[in-house]
């Protein structure tokens, strides 16, 4: 039997998308079903269908891509709360884009409030990207100070604009910027020790100062929101601690447009506070890779596939 008090529920963002995600779930659950047919009315167009059939092409575009993993990891957790009568982890997290869904998640607004929340800030962020064009790219085998260095260096000699996106887990680290400056630091990586540098296919530059007209608009939409106090603590990505006042929600989902994502000091800080299980809930299982790394001794379970639901579910029998 899961111990409540020592497991925390994590909610995956963009890299985690995939054709077919959620359609099992929906099969097999009611409520997950309905869960994307109301994402469905809400949106105006068939976002299930493009989770369940693609085309991939669309299914990557952030516009898209932002509330199809919203509305996926949502259905998943009805599911599971169909089936156990109480689901209740003692603290909640997701990575960039899924901070959001850990917010809906903890009561802070609604979910179909959430929803057009996420969708306004993938066309925020997509927008952004065609005005500031940039990209993004993954360093292995290099830590966080060393990646600052690298991207100080890169910046200096090429003039562009890049920084530390997302500390992942030890030795996974995103860097962020303009096109010229992540070119530039993939070119140096291994003279700074880094063991590979892969430059990540996507236009935009997330967690960028890039991103800064994105960011204002969005903090624009979230000054009409009422956020309601979390039901259970949510630690946001700018900062690696828990959010508990709607000025503070309002102030961390508006600066992580334009801020580093602290997934490493966020699972430490959780694991500080006594947290040593990890549930991924939505497609793939990359958060639970990254944790793994992060902490050895934490335990972890992924709920992305009706399978890996009925499993977890039948723990409760």
């Amino acid at each position: 039997m899961i111990n409540w008090s020592q497991t925390a529920f994590v909610f995956p963002g963009q890299g985690s998308q995939v054709v077919g995600m959620g359609k099992d779930v929906a099969e097999a659950y009611p409520v997950a079903r309905e869960a994307f047919e109301e994402a469905d009315s809400v949106l105006g167009y068939a976002l299930s269908s493009l989770c369940f059939d693609g085309p991939e092409a669309d299914l990557n575009d952030t516009y898209y891509t932002q509330p199809a993993l919203y509305v996926c990891s949502l259905a998943i957790l009805r599911a599971l709360q169909s089936r156990v009568p109480v689901v209740r982890p003692a603290a909640l997290a997701g990575h960039s884009l899924g901070e959001l869904t850990a917010l809906a998640a903890a009561g802070v607004f609604g979910f179909a409030e959430g929803l057009q929340l996420v969708q306004t800030r993938g066309r925020l962020m997509r927008d952004a990207g065609t005005r500031s064009p940039g990209a993004m790219a993954a360093l292995l085998g290099l830590d966080a100070p060393q990646v600052r260095e690298l991207c100080e260096r890169a910046s200096a000699e090429s003039g562009g604009v890049l920084v530390l996106a997302n500390d992942n887990c030890p030795g996974q680290i995103v860097i962020s910027g303009e096109s010229a400056a992540i070119d530039h630091a993939i070119s140096i990586a291994k003279d700074a020790g880094a063991r590979r540098a892969i430059k990540l296919a996507v236009s935009i530059a997330s967690h960028s100062p890039l991103m800064a007209s994105a960011a204002a608009d969005f903090a624009q939409a979230l000054s009409q929101v009422d956020f309601q106090e979390p039901a259970v603590p949510v630690y946001g990505n700018v900062i690696a601690a828990p959010l508990t006042t709607g000025d503070a929600i309002h102030q961390e989902l508006a600066d992580q447009l334009t801020h580093s994502v602290r997934w490493t000091e966020s699972i430490q800080a959780m694991v500080a506070a006594g947290l040593d299980t990890f549930v991924e809930v939505g497609p793939k299982d990359v958060l639970t890779g990254m944790i793994r790394r992060i902490d050895a001794n934490a335990a972890t379970t992924n709920l992305n596939s009706a399978e890996n639901l009925d499993t977890f579910i039948q723990s409760f029998a």
